[in-house]
């Protein structure tokens, strides 16, 4: 297979389609599987060796002088998780869930783009010192991720996806055009986007949705009875049908039929 180095343009453009028609051909209810085959398709765009995804939403309620305006994490997936990273997100998430958060400048410099597709190295965003930094140290070089690309995707005006494609230090640093490449790939996306937001509870549910009703929403996605999802989960049948009647309440939605028009676009 070509190197990310050797390919032309044209092969390039080709690439991000077909990774898009393949994205298109998921079922509805497969979405962690999509967004796991995306993850792989972005590392293999521009030869990186790792990459991450979470959804942010910004607070109803913004304390004075937040550096990051209210943005917060709530959902994030590893293309290929590791404890080392486990604790390095646990350690970065707490930080900005603190009252007075402390908050590195690339968060900061991510967060003031917000409201358009964008996507940036490290070096497009950080000084030259910040390499030397304890927070360069720990929170990359100590999981063995010597450069990234930071990649965010509006979705509302109160929610966002970001992406994180990350190359180890075995590898040079990302160059300006495959940079450009992840911008491009992502920029057709924005269905995609919406879809694994609203695969959380995001976006339009009143809640976030919990581990549970994730699984039961694949099910009524899939096209499941009530009965086969219950099966599946080794549940009650009673059980399983309030949760259904939670999922309907959360989506503002009254049945099976008006969650898919949701899912599909086709309901406001």
């Amino acid at each position: 297979m070509p190197t990310r180095s050797t390919l032309t343009k044209e092969e390039i453009s080709e690439r991000i389609h077909v990774l898009w028609d393949e994205l298109a051909e998921f079922e509805v209810a497969h979405h962690d599987q999509a967004l796991e085959h995306l993850l792989k398709g972005l590392c293999e765009l521009v030869g990186a060796q790792n990459a991450n995804w979470f959804g942010a939403v910004r607070l109803p309620d913004i304390a004075p002088g937040d550096p990051i305006h209210g943005w917060r994490p709530r959902f994030l997936r590893f293309l290929y998780p590791a404890k080392p990273l486990d604790t390095a997100v646990k350690r970065q998430i707490e930080r900005l869930e603190q009252t007075e958060p402390s908050i590195d400048i690339t968060t900061i410099r991510n967060i003031s783009f917000t409201g358009r597709l964008r996507a940036n190295r490290l070096a497009d965003l950080v000084p030259p010192e910040w390499f030397d930094s304890d927070y360069y140290r720990d929170f990359y070089l100590g999981v063995d991720h010597s450069d990234a690309i930071w990649a965010g995707c509006p979705v509302n005006v109160d929610a966002e996806v970001y992406f994180g494609i990350f190359r180890s230090s075995a590898h040079p640093p990302f160059t300006a055009d495959e940079c450009d490449t992840v911008r491009e790939a992502l920029r057709g996306l924005k269905w995609f986007h919406r879809q694994f937001l609203l695969s959380h509870g995001l976006l339009v549910a009143s809640a976030p949705l919990t581990p549970v009703e994730r699984e039961v929403l694949k099910g009524l996605l899939a096209g499941l009875t009530e009965k086969e999802i219950a099966a599946s989960q080794n549940r009650g049948l009673h059980t399983t049908h309030e949760y259904v009647k939670m999922l309907y309440r959360k989506f503002s939605v009254k049945n099976r039929a008006s969650l898919m028009a949701l899912w599909l676009g086709k309901l406001a």
